[in-house]
């Protein structure tokens, strides 16, 4: 008996079957984040785009939306702070230097005063301040630290913030208010100068849209 004649199995290049199960494992990984982030993506086009019923948005839609990065955030204490530890809220951010004039009094105002307009939605957005230099607190910006829903305040990389947050031409990126959903991601600029009953409105939507998969707290 010989076997002279029977096949021999062809493996292939251990090379590239490595490659193919790299290729298959990442357009997994991907079909996985996009099962994920299919629910935040239809609930913003059922509100913004499908179904406008006339309406329009006051806000800046930004899509795609912008995953949050490493922003070196630290407190205020210079402790180090991951930006995931801001997931799992929705979030008004403002960005400027520690140097709190006149403007920057009231765009504190301005968000303090749009969460409470939120009413019982209140609960599920938290106000952050990005403070973009090393200076001292102005008494506004400390007294914004107290209170019953008191702004989170930490310090951040000024360059790293703006490759997130764009503002819009001609703007400042101090000029806006930016509007990041509970994924991390930056997904509505706000005008400046706003009305607040109009910001009001938009954040009804979105909070609304996003009811059947956010909750408050993290």
């Amino acid at each position: 008996m010989t076997v002279h004649g029977l096949a021999v199995p062809d493996f292939g290049d251990p090379a590239t079957a490595t490659q193919s199960r790299t290729r298959r494992g990442r357009i997994k990984m991907l079909f996985v984040l996009l099962v994920c982030a299919a629910p935040v993506i239809a609930s913003y086009l059922t509100y913004f785009v499908i179904r406008p019923d006339g309406r329009t948005n006051y806000g800046t839609l930004i899509l795609p939306t912008r995953a949050m990065p490493e922003l070196g955030l630290r407190t205020l204490d210079g402790a180090p702070v991951a930006a995931r530890s801001l997931h799992g809220q929705w979030l008004m951010v403002l960005a400027g230097p520690s140097a709190c004039d006149k403007a920057c009094d009231q765009r504190l105002f301005m968000q303090r005063q749009l969460r409470e307009m939120l009413g019982r939605e209140r609960d599920r957005i938290d106000k952050v301040w990005l403070l973009t230099d090393d200076g001292p607190l102005t008494p506004a910006l400390r007294e914004a630290l107290g209170g019953k829903a008191p702004v989170t305040v930490l310090r951040a990389d000024r360059e790293a913030v703006a490759r997130w947050l764009s503002p819009a031409e001609g703007q400042a990126l101090e000029s806006h208010l930016y509007i990041v959903d509970p994924m991390g991601e930056w997904m509505m600029r706000v005008p400046p100068q706003p009305e607040p009953a109009r910001v009001k409105r938009d954040l009804d939507r979105v909070l609304r849209a996003s009811a059947f998969w956010d909750q408050a707290g993290r």
